[in-house]
């Protein structure tokens, strides 16, 4: 491990000078003790560290740029995503950076993303809060000693939540700025003290970085069955992806970040950053049981200010309240962070139209499409304005932090499918009889008898039938599950009511796939709705 004057000298070397102390690699414990004793939070009464981080509860996708530069500007997926900032301005916020540490205690942690050795990436991540880099330390990899005496970071985060950009000379929308430069593989981060711009940066690296390896990157879960069976969950937030990849019958690879390459897969990080609101111990055990584990960071949870109790279903402060916390803290987790080439890919989606099948077994052409897609709905009262179930196509199921064009992922994901032969289904997590307002919810119960079903092969033999919109293959029986539900047209009141629905929803679908005309093949372009 590096001494204090090594640190000194390469921070120096960076251009990061005259602050006022470093602290680095400091473990857990410390890092936890410096964030109490500075006032950055406090520890509820079971153990873990409640933070607020302000005005801003959640991500700032309008804030995000990427630096046009000779060596990655013709890589770039540049539109409403991928904004770009020039060289200069970038410039001008490293100085602003580099200005702003004077005199400001530094933390400095070294991690590596992705646990396959020959595909992480080493980052070093500055900070000036101490429970940001605790945070890292749980969502990312820990190097060992030994690695820790050779590390050389290849991408360096400054994250200064606190110092705010001005947009009207830094070129930026607004105080907030996350910048990432891959010609001088930085990223710059100020003017928000939500962690989750820390870990989607890095996925961002990865998602620009592992395709040009011929790696997948996947916003997605994944865990593995008792055979060795390996199995990811694609999904937007909200859809159930970590809740039901925890499942103690198959050991957690991990909940959110993954590469696929010829190995195999692997997980990117070493730590899960789970939303938490109405979370209860009954429906998500695992995940709750980290709630009450020390150690454990807790953004924007309400916390009794004189019993230090915790009120999980209490969103004064933001439905986004999250808990970060290493692997280690689940008990049912996959040591090593990989697995073997997936068995069975789900995509899952949260449909508020109430008229997708809770399950579908799809083609490889009909995956690409969904892939392609990244279809869920947000419903009424989630945002400002929205008064019904409004459709959300967010492509690779993580738009935000795809840097490459989706036709990227999407290819290396037919060419994985069709290696590895995969099977892959679709799984509406979202309303049934009824859209929402009407309908409700599809019972967690189903879904998992759903889940497991695909996973243990008990549905490779069973008999479909094609949805004659969405062109679905929908199993006519699931054990555990009412014949009813598996097709939602006989779960609605009024089947007219039903095709309208359907049919609206099915034009959205090809409305959306029109940007694909040029990049997506005849056969997945056909693999839509049939309206």
């Amino acid at each position: 491990m590096y001494n204090k004057e090594e640190i000194i000298r390469q921070l120096g070397e960076f251009g990061i000078t005259n602050f006022s102390d470093v602290y680095y690699n400091y473990n857990n414990p410390k890092l936890l003790k410096a964030a109490l004793s500075r006032g950055e939070g406090e520890l509820s009464v079971h153990g873990p560290l409640v933070v607020r981080t302000g005005h801003h509860t959640g991500r700032s996708p309008n804030d995000k740029f990427i630096v046009d530069e000779p060596s990655s500007t013709e890589h770039i997926w540049w539109g409403d995503v991928n904004r770009p900032i020039s060289t200069k301005n970038y410039e001008k916020l490293f100085s602003k950076v580099s200005a702003y540490v004077q005199r400001k205690e530094l933390f400095v942690t070294d991690v590596f993303a992705g646990w396959n050795k020959n595909y992480r990436i080493p980052v070093r991540i500055i900070s000036e809060s101490a429970w940001s880099s605790l945070f890292a330390n749980h969502l990312f990899v820990t190097p060992t000693s030994e690695e820790l005496n050779s590390f050389t970071p290849e991408y360096t985060i400054l994250h200064m939540p606190k110092l705010h950009a001005n947009p009207n000379t830094d070129g930026t929308n607004s105080d907030v700025f996350v910048v990432v430069n891959f010609g001088e593989k930085t990223v710059l981060i100020g003017g928000t003290e939500y962690a989750g711009e820390i870990k989607k940066s890095v996925f961002t690296i990865m998602n620009y970085t592992l395709p040009r390896k011929g790696v997948m990157s996947m916003h997605c879960s994944a865990n593995i069955g008792e055979k060795g069976d390996s199995a990811v969950l694609f999904g937007l937030s909200g859809t159930g992806k970590t809740t039901l990849s925890a499942d103690p019958k198959r050991m957690l690879i991990g909940d959110d970040e993954h590469g696929w390459s010829d190995d195999g897969i692997f997980n990117i990080e070493g730590g899960c950053y789970a939303k938490v609101i109405n979370l209860s111990e009954k429906a998500e055990p695992q995940i709750y049981s980290t709630t009450r584990q020390f150690g454990t960071i807790l953004e924007n949870v309400v916390m009794d200010p004189e019993t230090s109790v915790l009120d999980l279903d209490d969103n004064r402060y933001t439905e986004n309240t999250r808990a970060a916390y290493p692997l280690t803290a689940i008990a049912n987790v996959k040591e090593g962070g990989v697995g073997g080439h997936p068995e069975n890919i789900i995509m899952l989606t949260a449909d508020a139209f109430g008229v997708l099948p809770p399950i579908s077994k799809l083609t490889r052409e009909q995956a690409m499409y969904h892939f392609l897609s990244g279809y869920t709905a947000k419903v009424a009262g989630t945002e400002k304005g929205v008064t019904e179930p409004k459709a959300t196509f967010s492509t690779c199921f993580g738009a935000p932090f795809m840097a490459l064009n989706p036709s990227v992922y999407a290819d290396l994901l037919g060419e994985k499918i069709t290696k590895h032969g995969a099977k892959c289904w679709l799984i509406n997590t979202g309303w049934t009889g009824g859209p929402y307002g009407k309908g409700h919810r599809m019972e967690i119960a189903y879904t998992r008898a759903m889940l497991n079903a695909a996973l243990d092969g008990t549905l490779d033999e069973v008999e479909t039938k094609e949805d004659p919109i969405f062109g679905l293959h929908v199993p006519v029986e699931v054990p555990g599950v009412p014949s009813k539900v598996l097709d939602p047209s006989n779960t609605w009141e009024s089947r007219e009511d039903y095709d309208t629905m359907a049919k609206k929803l099915a034009e959205m679908f090809n409305k959306n796939f029109r940007q694909f005309e040029n990049s997506a093949d005849e056969s997945i372009r056909n693999a839509g709705p049939n309206v």
